[in-house]
């Protein structure tokens, strides 16, 4: 059942991807239609006259044709800084040796005598 759920999925996604690109190819042939089928217009200037007749639409900004496929992706994750504080410390080191010269008595683990030193 998984299998023929995950090749419905590649098919739909292939199929898809496959839709996005044949679209967007019969979407241009919208626009060379329209421009084949407009009405040609030639505007006569008059020297020193201001004339206001009328105006032509030309759309530049088509979403559908400036489609594309990317794998980019943006990076929108904040970043931090981490500075590190050096504080300096003096490091002293003292050792004493303190020697007991007196035995307290007597151990029976201990297989030599006690050495006094």
């Amino acid at each position: 059942m998984n299998k023929k759920k995950f090749v419905i999925i590649n098919l739909l996604m292939s199929v898809t991807v496959l839709f996005a690109m044949l679209f967007q190819t019969v979407h241009s042939y919208e626009h060379i239609y329209t421009q084949i089928h407009e009405k040609h217009c030639d505007h006569k200037y008059t020297p020193g006259q201001k004339q206001i007749t009328h105006s032509h639409d030309v759309e530049n900004n088509c979403s559908i044709c400036h489609f594309g496929f990317s794998t980019f992706i943006p990076n929108t994750f904040s970043t931090y800084t981490f500075h590190k504080t050096h504080i300096p410390t003096v490091q002293e080191f003292a050792y004493n040796l303190i020697t007991a010269a007196f035995f307290k008595g007597s151990l029976f683990s201990l297989r030599a005598p006690p050495a006094l030193a």
